[in-house]
């Protein structure tokens, strides 16, 4: 989406903004020859390459929102270039906001790939043309988000929902328009003790207006004669088909996200017992998928996950899963190793999202 990026453009980023920032210099025969000799210089299998591990991870501006009280809230994800690897960042010099304060509610835990609206940045209403700079170096690659309040920049639900891919590109409905953010009402403090290896359990209470509903068949009804029954032993026992959907490639050139409420906890922060976080400043330690926290059951994918069979909204043929009668989620959560952690828990209808936070200081077993 919208943002300057210091080192290349990122999937998923508003590119027409970005280009109509760019000065002209060059000769439009120059400008048609240099993409022309760099295609020619990129081998055909570079292009498509993606990478498990060992890549990092990119900051980015979203955009930004107009306040009731005349403020602003900047807008910032992230681009990580990794499928598997869970990048660790601590604050410091290689996570950190300029100029003013270091810490402005950034991560030091990156999820996969990309990951959009992560967290908002409040500016008074007298910002002005003024620049937030957030840098982040990971696997020993620097780059950095620059963040302003230009008019092409503004961000609204409808520009959320179709960015994260709700949407199509300019196109809604009423319906859509009027789609608000779930609410989550967490059931307990916000600052928790655990100890390691003992499950800490987590409830909330999640509501939301129902606009946005999944598209999840009702289950048949049972067979009501023996015919009925033979049917549907038959179609159960048949060889596995494929969908005309199955087989039709992606109609759409960005993301599909699938509607439907679901909740979903992941790790936002953490930072051992020695207070330098999972991995090295740069984050240039693999950390595995199942990291230091589990969470049970297996939470939804907050990220854009787009490979068939993934547990994401953003998969072909995912469907939400089943809301509970009384709209209470709860989630067991397990840490490895003690320290202090900041886990996220998020409530999203597949357009428009709400955010908790659970802060957890996390004891060794007692000896």
């Amino acid at each position: 989406m919208g943002g300057r990026f210091a080192v290349a453009a990122l999937p998923g980023v508003r590119c027409l903004a970005a280009m109509r920032a760019l000065p002209r210099v060059a000769p439009a025969t120059a400008q048609l020859a240099i993409p022309l000799l760099v295609a020619l210089a990129v081998p055909p299998e570079a292009a498509a390459q993606t990478y498990q591990r060992g890549q990092n991870v990119a900051p980015a501006y979203e955009g930004w929102e107009r306040n009731e009280d005349g403020s602003f809230s900047l807008l910032f994800g992230y681009m990580n270039r990794n499928w598997l690897e869970e990048v660790d960042v601590p604050l410091g010099e290689h996570n950190a906001f300029s100029p003013g304060p270091a810490d402005r509610g950034q991560p030091t835990h990156f999820l996969p790939r990309r990951n959009r609206f992560v967290f908002k940045v409040r500016v008074p209403a007298d910002w002005g043309d003024r620049e937030l700079v957030w840098t982040l170096t990971s696997n020993g690659v620097t780059e950095r988000a620059y963040a302003t309040l230009r008019p092409d920049y503004v961000v609204d639900n409808v520009v959320i929902m179709s960015e994260t891919g709700a949407l199509g590109a300019g196109s809604s409905n009423a319906q859509m328009r009027g789609n608000e953010p779930p609410t989550i009402t967490l059931e307990g403090p916000v600052a928790r003790q655990a100890t390691v290896g003992v499950p800490l359990g987590i409830t909330v209470l999640v509501e939301d207006d129902g606009l946005l509903r999944s598209r999840r068949r009702p289950p048949p009804p049972p067979p009501e004669t023996a015919a009925d029954s033979a049917r549907a032993d038959s179609i159960w026992n048949a060889p596995p088909t494929f969908s005309r959907r199955q087989l039709t490639p992606p109609s759409r050139i960005t993301v599909q996200k699938a509607n439907g409420l679901f909740m979903s906890w992941f790790l936002y922060r953490g930072e051992d017992e020695a207070g330098d976080g999972e991995g090295p400043a740069t984050g240039e330690s693999p950390v595995t998928a199942e990291g230091p926290v589990t969470f049970d059951p297996p939470q939804i994918k907050v990220w854009e996950d787009t490979r068939a069979g993934a547990n994401s909204p953003w998969a072909p043929l995912w469907v939400p899963p089943e809301l509970p009668e009384d709209g209470r989620w709860t989630v067991n959560v397990t840490f490895d190793r003690p320290g202090t952690y900041l886990l996220r828990g998020r409530a999203d209808d597949g357009g428009l999202f709400a955010d908790v936070e659970v802060t957890v200081t996390v004891r060794p077993v007692a000896s």
